[in-house]
């Protein structure tokens, strides 16, 4: 690559913040502190609550806050994986966000600032949230390289059932806003995306050319799951993420109280996950409403270190989904746990069942029989289980997360100065 090793930077979110795409960044940070190119990785993050901080991955890496008026260095031992420095530089909702971002990476110069971002990461209202997509433009202009990971793209977007538009005119507006928005991402030296399909959209629409495909990846390890096998107990219907806008679960707990009434086996319903930013209160107004159903837990925000074991004890896991906003971290997850899935084959879902080679049942997002009868196929038969879980742990070993960094890595060699 260059004689020297890089100094990345990375604009994003990242646990123990619970913003949009902090589990990607997790997996993806992680893969790219290991890489030789790589001297350290600079996390320009969102600024946590009182009392919160900001630790390292548990593997080889050493955490250092960097505050913006004084610029620290890390001390310590060498380690096998590049130095994490974290400078919280920034607030969801804000509208200052470009400015801090810009301030940040100016006092600690990185050879290259990777954004991972989708059109809501800096904000759930229209302002703040346009403003922070202003950053990568805004970098690149002052001096310095950025690669623009785009998780979304406004066109495949269903902006009501995301919560953003409640009528067409907004939709209008919003999507006008956003073709603006996007013109201003092009401005940035790469802009990568997860799936071909935002490839085509953008070359086509925007006549971009500094566009590449860089596959979502799996976050999955290089060993082989022990077994198939469930833990003791009743079985676990799983679902994950944040809830209350596309992703709503009042179909599925129907669905489950179906397969109640018709089942001897023990179930239990796991919601595993948040509100969504857009539907504060949802779940809690779930859990009233269908307080008579038993056996479902909702377990609230799930911190990295738990994921393996909710992941682990599920033998199946839902995605109630009613639209797309891009590729989808938790189906990779599934994968990577070796689990059968349950999904409606809709937008970037069926993409990426098309495309990287997942399998699943399939049911009618709208019907809770359809659901009811999609899982029933997966509970009642343990081999055709097992045989879904083998097919999507193959595919998300297909194309492990650290190769996509590798790709990253190609590309910026094209952009960063000798």
């Amino acid at each position: 690559m260059q004689n020297r090793k890089l100094r990345v930077g990375v604009v994003t979110t990242y646990p123990p913040g619970r913003g949009s795409l902090n589990e990607y960044a997790f997996h993806f940070v992680r893969a790219l502190a290991k890489k030789q190119e790589v001297a350290e990785v600079i996390l320009f993050v969102d600024e946590l609550p009182a009392g919160e901080q900001y630790q390292a991955n548990p593997v080889d890496v050493q955490p250092v806050d960097i505050k913006l008026d004084g610029l620290a260095n890390a001390n310590g031992t060498a380690h096998t994986s590049a130095p994490l420095h974290f400078i919280p530089c920034w607030q969801f909702n804000s509208g200052l966000n470009s400015w801090r971002i810009l301030r940040g990476a100016q006092q600690s110069k990185p050879d290259v600032v990777i954004f991972n971002i989708q059109f809501a990461s800096f904000g759930d209202r229209k302002i703040p949230a346009a403003l922070g997509l202003m950053a990568p433009a805004l970098l690149r202009l002052c001096g310095v390289p950025t690669v623009a990971l785009l998780h979304n793209i406004m066109e495949t977007v269903d902006l009501k059932s995301a919560g953003f538009a409640k009528s067409a005119l907004l939709e209008r507006l919003i999507r006008l806003i956003g073709w603006v928005i996007t013109n201003i991402l092009l401005r940035a030296n790469l802009v990568a995306v997860t799936i071909p399909k935002y490839v085509e959209i953008l070359e086509a629409r925007y006549g971009a050319q500094n566009v590449l495909l860089a596959p979502h990846g799996s976050f999955a390890s290089e060993t082989l799951p022990p077994s198939f096998d469930l833990p003791q107990g009743p079985l676990q219907i799983m679902t994950f993420g944040k809830f209350g806008t596309y992703k709503r679960v009042e179909t599925l707990v129907e669905a489950f109280h179906m397969l109640q009434m018709k089942h001897s086996t023990a179930l239990e319903l796991v919601i595993a996950g948040t509100n969504s930013p857009n539907a504060p209160s949802y779940l809690e107004n779930v859990a009233k409403q269908y307080a008579d159903v038993p056996n479902v837990r909702y377990t609230g925000y799930v911190s990295e270190e738990d994921v393996p074991t909710i992941f682990n004890e599920a033998a199946a896991v839902v995605f109630p989904y009613s639209s797309t906003t891009g590729s989808s971290g938790v189906l990779h997850q599934a994968g990577e746990y070796g689990k059968a899935v349950v999904l409606p084959q809709i937008g970037d879902l069926a993409e990426l069942i098309s495309e990287e080679g997942y399998t699943g049942e399939f049911f009618n997002p709208s019907d809770p029989q359809s659901l009811a009868d999609a899982i029933d196929r997966i509970i009642d038969h343990p081999e055709r289980r097992i045989e879904m879980g083998r097919q999507n742990y193959l595919a998300a070993h297909g194309l492990p997360l650290a190769e996509v960094v590798d790709w990253y890595l190609l590309h910026i060699e094209s952009i960063v100065k000798n």
